[in-house]
């Protein structure tokens, strides 16, 4: 089992309570607009960090994260990048990365060892769990077409117009994605 500890949009604000929410997890998963190497720098000193740069990160943020963070826990594969949308709203350069993955989780298994291999390389395209950030929207819902279930923390800074700062953990164990919670943190 792996304890996650999901954020975003600190926008250079790194809370001291998310220290406290985020004792007891294996690793943070920060979805972008993170706003300064010192809030990354922060997280990585505190717990193993998997990250991506937002729309407003600058260079020194930008130049050390990726934008496309495709990833593997346990046996579930997850996609993050900090502008991605929800279900029915993406972002359209995603749509072919999503049907990719849908395609992958179609594939049959075939009998002989030879495509079974084929079907064992494809399934690395599978998304089990997409996260994005951006809206300051706290939102995780299953989408039904693409197949995978789809996570944003909202906005764990204090920019924006939300009325608290928010962010997620749950475990992943095996396939599944377990005991969800939301923390909400009162603006100070």
């Amino acid at each position: 089992m792996t304890r996650i500890g999901l954020l975003s949009d600190t926008h250079g604000l790194l809370d001291r309570r998310i220290f406290e929410h985020f004792k007891d997890v294996d690793e943070i998963w920060h979805a972008g607009d993170i706003g300064s190497a010192e809030v990354l720098q922060a997280l990585r000193e505190f717990k193993p960090t998997r990250a991506v740069y937002g729309n407003m990160d600058s260079g020194d943020v930008r130049y050390s994260l990726p934008e496309f963070y495709r990833f593997r826990v346990e046996e579930v594969n997850v996609l993050m990048t900090h502008i991605g949308g929800y279900p029915g709203k993406y972002n359209p350069w995603l749509i072919p990365w999503f049907r990719k993955s849908l395609e992958a989780k179609n594939a049959k298994m075939p009998n002989d060892p030879i495509n079974e291999q084929m079907v064992n390389d494809q399934m690395v395209n599978a998304i089990d769990l997409f996260v994005c950030g951006h809206s300051h929207i706290l939102k995780v819902q299953y989408d039904p077409l693409y197949k995978f279930l789809t996570m944003n923390p909202g906005a764990a800074g204090k920019q924006g117009w939300q009325p608290c700062q928010t962010l997620l953990r749950f475990t992943i164990n095996g396939s599944k994605i377990d005991n969800l919670e939301v923390i909400e943190l009162e603006r100070l």
